[in-house]
C-alpha cells in the first residue's frame, strides 16, 4: 500500500496502517486519553524496551564486517600439520567476520579516549559454523584466575557510592595483586590509548589448542598484526582529543571503510607444545605473561580486512555477541584459568543481556549455508524452529522414528591426559615481576618517561600505605622502575 506521493505507508507492527501518527484517541480535543490506544500503547512499549541491558564491561564499540584470507600455510608449513579447522587449509579461502572493538570499563556514551584496555573481537563465519576469537589490545591481562574477575572489574568501575572512578581503588586492588604488574606497565604506557582503532594490535590473550586430522594438538597464542601500525597518544593527547568528542577513533574507522581506506590486520599465531615447559620460568597458561617470540616465533596465517560498516547499529553492535566458548573443529580449549572462566560467563551475558534465543538474530547465526538443527524449544522472542529432520515432532535424540543423530564421531579426538589432588590454589611458576620490568626496560625512552608520569599522577591521589606497596612492587620488576616512581611521590625506595 502507498499513498498518493508514492511513499511506503507507516504501519503498526502488525501491518495495520496509521493513519494518525501524531495525536492520540481522547475524549474530546484536551483528553483524558483512553485505554483503547493501541497504536500509541504499542509504539510507546516498545520504545521503553528499545535497549537492552549495557554490556557490564565492553559497553562501548564500533563493528565492522569483512573478511579473513587464508594463507593455507601457518608460518612455513601447511596449516594441516597443525590444525584441521577448514578455515586455515586452502590458500586464498575467504571466511565472512564480523569485529567489535569496544573499551572496556567506559558505559555505553563514555570517551574513546580513555586510558583503558580495547577489545579486539572477531566472529567468523566458517563452513562449520561460527568461531569467535575475543581478545583485547594488549598481549596480557590483569588477573590469571577468573574467579578474581569481578573484583578487578570493580576496582577499575566507578566508586558505589560517589560513581567516580577513583586511583586509590584501582590501586588498592592491584597492591594486592603482583601479577596484575604486567598489565598495569603496558595499560599505564601510551599503549593504553590507542590513537584510533585502526592502529592498534589485536591479541587472543588466552591460550587455546590447535588438534590436527590425527588428534596430536599444540598449544598457540593468536596476534592480530595492524597493517596500519601503532599509533598511541599520550594523557596529555588524548585530553585533546577529548575535549573535542567522545568518539573519535568509531568516527575514525567508519570513515576509514566508507571512503575505501579498508583497515587491514594480518592473523599470526605462537605455537608451543602441550605440556608443562619446565624450561621456562613462568607457566605458559598464566594470562599475565607473554611468550618470548624469539623461543615461539609468530607465524602468518592469513590477513582480515574490513571494508563493510553496518547498516544497523542496533541490530549489529548492541546485539552482536561473542563467546570464547564458540570454537569449530580442529579448535580446542586448553586448560588456562582465566579461559574456562570466560567461555561461562560470556554466554551466560549474552543469555542475559540478548534473550536465550540471542543466536537466531542474523547477526549472531552461522552464515548461509550452514544448518543449525537443534532440539532447543521455546524462550523469550523465539521467532524460528531449527532442523529436526524428518519428523517436527520428535525434539529428542535418541529415536527410532526420526528426529536428528549424532555426527559422526571417526575423528580423532584429542585426548591430553590430567592428574592431580582437586585443590584451590595458584599455579606453581608465578614470577610476578620479570616481563613487567622486562617490559619497562624495552620500552622507547619517551614511553617510560610516560609511563612514570602517569603512575606519579594516579598514585599521587592514593593513600601513602597503597603508594609504599606500589612503590614496591616497581622496584621488583626494575629498581629504575622504582625509585623513579618513588621520586615523583617524594618518598623512598
Amino acid at each position: 500500500m502507498t499513498n498518493p506521493e508514492s511513499k511506503p505507508v507507516l504501519t503498526t507492527r502488525q501491518g495495520h496502517p496509521v493513519h494518525n501518527n501524531a495525536q492520540q484517541r481522547t475524549v474530546g480535543t484536551r483528553g483524558p486519553a483512553t485505554l483503547e490506544n493501541y497504536q500509541f500503547l504499542e509504539k510507546i512499549a516498545h520504545f521503553d524496551r528499545e535497549r537492552v541491558p549495557e554490556r557490564v564491561v565492553h559497553a562501548r564499540g564500533f563493528v565492522a564486517h569483512g573478511e579473513f584470507e587464508a594463507y593455507g600455510t601457518i608460518g612455513e608449513e601447511p596449516a594441516a600439520v597443525y590444525t584441521r579447522a577448514k578455515l586455515f587449509q586452502i590458500k586464498g579461502e575467504r571466511t565472512p567476520v564480523s569485529v567489535r572493538f569496544s573499551t572496556v570499563i567506559g558505559g555505553r556514551d563514555s570517551s574513546e579516549a580513555a586510558r583503558d584496555p580495547r577489545g579486539f573481537a572477531v566472529k567468523f563465519r566458517t563452513a562449520d559454523g561460527n568461531w569467535d576469537l575475543v581478545g583485547n589490545n594488549l598481549p596480557v591481562f590483569f588477573i590469571r584466575d577468573a574467579i578474581k574477575f569481578p573484583d578487578v572489574i570493580h576496582s577499575l568501575k566507578p566508586d558505589p557510592i560517589t560513581f567516580k572512578q577513583e586511583p586509590n581503588r584501582i590501586f588498592d586492588f592491584m597492591a594486592g595483586t603482583p601479577e596484575s604488574m604486567h598489565m598495569l606497565t603496558w595499560l599505564f604506557s601510551p599503549r593504553g590509548i590507542p590513537a584510533n582503532y585502526r592502529t592498534q594490535d589485536g591479541f587472543g590473550v588466552n591460550t587455546y589448542r590447535m588438534v590436527n586430522a590425527a588428534g596430536e594438538a599444540v598449544l598457540v597464542k593468536y596476534h592480530w598484526k595492524s597493517q596500519q601500525g601503532i599509533e598511541s597518544m599520550t594523557e596529555e593527547q588524548a585530553a585533546v582529543v577529548q575535549g573535542q568528542g567522545l568518539g573519535h577513533a568509531t568516527q575514525d574507522a567508519y570513515d576509514a571503510i566508507e571512503r575505501g581506506d579498508f583497515p587491514k590486520w594480518e592473523l599470526h599465531v605462537q605455537i608451543m607444545s602441550d605440556d608443562e615447559h619446565p624450561e621456562l620460568d613462568f607457566d605458559p597458561l598464566d594470562d599475565t605473561k607473554t611468550w618470548p617470540e624469539d623461543v615461539f616465533p609468530l607465524r602468518a596465517v592469513g590477513m582480515m580486512t574490513l571494508n563493510q560498516n553496518v547498516s544497523s547499529f542496533f541490530n549489529e553492535n548492541e546485539q552482536l555477541a561473542f563467546g570464547t566458548g564458540v570454537l569449530v573443529d580442529g579448535l580446542d580449549f586448553s586448560d588456562d584459568k582465566m579461559l574456562i572462566g570466560r567461555t561461562f560467563s560470556y554466554s551466560d551475558t549474552q543469555r542475559y543481556r540478548i534473550g536465550p534465543n540471542y543466536l537466531q538474530l542474523p547477526v549472531n547465526a552461522p552464515r548461509p549455508g550452514v544448518k543449525v538443527a537443534t532440539n532447543q524449544e521455546g524462550g523469550p522472542m523465539s521467532f524460528a524452529v531449527d532442523n529436526r529432520g524428518a519428523s517436527p515432532h520428535i525434539n529428542f535424540e535418541p529415536s527410532s522414528v526420526a528426529g536428528l543423530a549424532t555426527a559422526d564421531d571417526s575423528y580423532q579426538e584429542y585426548r591430553p591426559f590430567v592428574s592431580g589432588q582437586i585443590v584451590k590454589a595458584p599455579i606453581a611458576r608465578q614470577n610476578n615481576y620479570a616481563q613487567a620490568g622486562e617490559r619497562f626496560r624495552t620500552m622507547p625512552q619517551w614511553e617510560r618517561d610516560d609511563l612514570v608520569a602517569n603512575m606519579i599522577n594516579l598514585l599521587g591521589q592514593c593513600d601513602k600505605h597503597i603508594q609504599e606497596k606500589m612503590i614496591w612492587h616497581f622496584t621488583q620488576c626494575d629498581e629504575a622502575y622504582g625509585k623513579r616512581v618513588a621520586d615523583g611521590l617524594g618518598l623512598t625506595v
